[in-house]
């Protein structure tokens, strides 16, 4: 069941994607959706080690680049409120000040779903290197996480990545039972193993989705996930690839796995990310 939606309105290029995405589940499924905009004004005004005769200028430059921030969320909020209640949507804006994934972790905690954008959740001046900010609040346990593209794209068709890992099979059983898109057409891919037993993990998969009033396809690919799932879901028309964290070693790995650590940072359709 979806009853309460968090989107993040950092002001990027992904935030109206965001935005339309969550007032579209928000109409489907009678949920109220939250939106959150931050502003980090310590990291915001903070300019290093000024030379002398320089601190002017980096005053003036501190406060520039506050003063786009703010205009940014400003204008993120006008759009997620107009869009609410063009669509009749209960809704509120937060308007936090400090660490930003601290605060959006904190509210995390009390929503049903997170939506951001695929690799820019914040302006660059906010976070050190917003490009794995998504990465970042998987991390931290963040989830479920629908991980917006920058056009919004009616979700259609889904594909389900499955390895057989108990990680990829919460994942699946995630989506499934809150059926966001209840009429969406689903197909369960798994790649890498032999043909006996990749049958048999899409079979028991999909067996699953139908047990909750799905009617997957089933398909398997002898090669690589990491190489070749964004392929195959671009040349079956995906809208939207389900993904789950697989336990390998090393930093990242040990929390997503290549897999989704890859899907991460290539993809260019919303992923679902789950555990």
């Amino acid at each position: 069941m979806l009853k309460r939606i968090l989107v993040g309105l950092g002001g990027t290029e992904y935030t109206v994607s965001a935005i339309n995405q969550a007032v579209a589940l928000a109409m489907a499924h009678d949920a109220e959706v939250t939106g959150v905009s931050i502003i980090d004004e310590g990291r915001l005004t903070y300019s290093g080690p000024v030379p002398i005769g320089g601190g002017h200028y980096a005053h003036e430059l501190a406060n520039d680049r506050l003063e786009k921030a703010k205009e940014r969320g400003e204008w993120a909020e006008h759009e997620f409120t107009e869009a609410c209640r063009a669509a009749g949507v209960r809704h509120q804006v937060l308007h936090e000040v400090g660490e930003p994934f601290t605060l959006l972790i904190d509210q995390a905690r009390y929503h049903d779903l997170m939506i951001f954008g695929l690799r820019s959740l914040f302006e660059f001046d906010l976070v050190p290197d917003p490009h794995n900010a998504l990465v970042r609040l998987v991390q931290a346990g963040v989830r479920p996480l629908l991980a917006v593209s920058k056009g919004f794209y009616p979700v259609k068709k889904v594909l389900i990545a499955y390895s057989g890992s108990m990680e990829s099979a919460k994942a699946m059983k995630r989506f499934v039972q809150m059926r966001l898109w209840p009429e969406a057409k689903l197909r369960i891919v798994t790649f890498e193993h032999a043909a006996e037993k990749a049958e048999q993990l899409v079979r028991d998969a999909a067996e699953y989705c139908r047990a909750h009033g799905f009617e997957p396809e089933e398909a398997f690919v002898p090669d690589s996930a990491r190489a070749h799932l964004l392929p195959y879901a671009e040349e079956w028309g995906a809208d939207l690839t389900v993904v789950g964290n697989s336990a390998k070693n090393l930093l990242l790995r040990r929390i997503f796995g290549e897999t989704a650590l890859h899907a991460i940072q290539n993809a260019s359709r919303p992923l679902f990310l789950a555990q």
